[in-house]
């Protein structure tokens, strides 16, 4: 079970609890939600576009993930959502204008996901222990669109340990790892042959401790006599893709394992204990591997998915090319 969520972002310059109704289920690519900070408040045209520019509309950012101050894991991108379209002309331009820095140098690239969202991910995951910043200085940059920057936006957060969970579905175990070491093996059930989960890393967008989750609200069913309707609010949950994929406890499948063999409407499953223990682990940003669905992986942009596309093809999303990080 899983929800969707709208938008991608929580309003930026304070944090807000989103809600909403959910389920698992995967009927589309939606894009992430999550810590993620909103930009500040529309500034007027006149406000400050350099004189040699014409005068006309702000381009403000309405996004940027993630939250400066927080500690993330390895695989989280910085995510920069525009709120009007960036024309492909400008974006090699625009992308120069988003510094990325590290305490050490990280080789990395700009990926735009449509017109209105770039994302900057490291070839390989981040160091644990990295400091990064992100410096989006939009001062009189162009849209390509008749929109000029009025703002400089920055934030700074860093990369904690290097937490991931491996999620292999036909042998009914996630094995979860720290800094290398493993930790614990726990029981799962994944999605069915009708639900199968989506297979691929995906970055943990946010995790809950009780999520409203529907049926009806992925399109599964609407039905309440159908065998596929659900309505229930479940614990502990840790939030992967947009479109609705969740690792958490089930009261339909209370003791997962290869025992049960009892399959989801694509999310993971864990029992009450391990679905407990796993959320005091993980964090926004930790890489979430599944293996062995029929599915294929997740949309790199149903979430943050950024690592299920190769190298070159990160590339060719990138108006800019690869870069090293600038030092702190």
């Amino acid at each position: 079970m899983g929800r969707r969520k709208g938008g991608i972002g929580i309003a930026l310059v304070t944090g807000v609890l989103l809600v909403g109704t959910s389920a698992c289920g995967e009927g589309g690519s939606g894009k992430a939600s999550g810590n993620d900070a909103k930009a500040p408040g529309k500034a007027s045209a006149s406000a400050s576009p350099s004189p040699t520019k014409p005068a006309g509309p702000p381009m403000l950012l309405d996004t940027i993930t993630p939250q400066t101050g927080t500690t993330v894991g390895v695989a989280m991108p910085i995510s920069v959502v525009f709120t009007n379209p960036v024309a492909a002309k400008a974006r090699a331009t625009v992308e120069k204008h988003m510094k990325v820095s590290a305490s050490q140098p990280v080789a990395g690239a700009w990926h735009w996901f449509g017109d209105k969202r770039a994302d900057w991910r490291p070839k390989t995951y981040w160091p644990s222990g990295t400091t990064v910043k992100i410096d989006a200085d939009m001062n009189g940059v162009s849209n390509g669109n008749g929109r000029y920057g009025v703002h400089d936006y920055t934030h700074t957060f860093k990369i904690g340990d290097d937490v991931r969970a491996d999620v292999s579905v036909t042998g009914h175990t996630m094995r979860v790892t720290r800094n290398g070491k493993t930790v614990r093996t726990l029981s799962i059930n994944a999605g069915s042959a009708q639900y199968p989960t989506w297979n691929g890393t995906m970055a943990v967008i946010d995790k809950q401790e009780k999520v409203h989750m529907t049926s009806c609200s992925v399109g599964i069913s609407c039905d309440k006599g159908s065998p596929n309707y659900y309505d229930l609010t479940l614990p502990w949950d840790i939030h992967l893709t947009q479109s609705g994929t969740y690792v958490h406890y089930s009261t339909g499948d209370p003791n997962p394992g290869s025992g049960s063999a009892r399959g989801s409407h694509g999310c993971v499953h864990l029992s009450m204990s391990d679905a407990k223990w796993f959320y005091g682990q993980v964090k926004q940003g930790d890489p979430v591997t599944i293996t062995g669905s029929p599915r294929a992986k997740a949309p790199a942009d149903n979430g943050y998915a950024d690592f299920n596309l190769g190298w070159d093809q990160w590339l060719a999303g990138s108006a800019s090319g690869m870069g090293t990080t600038v030092t702190l």
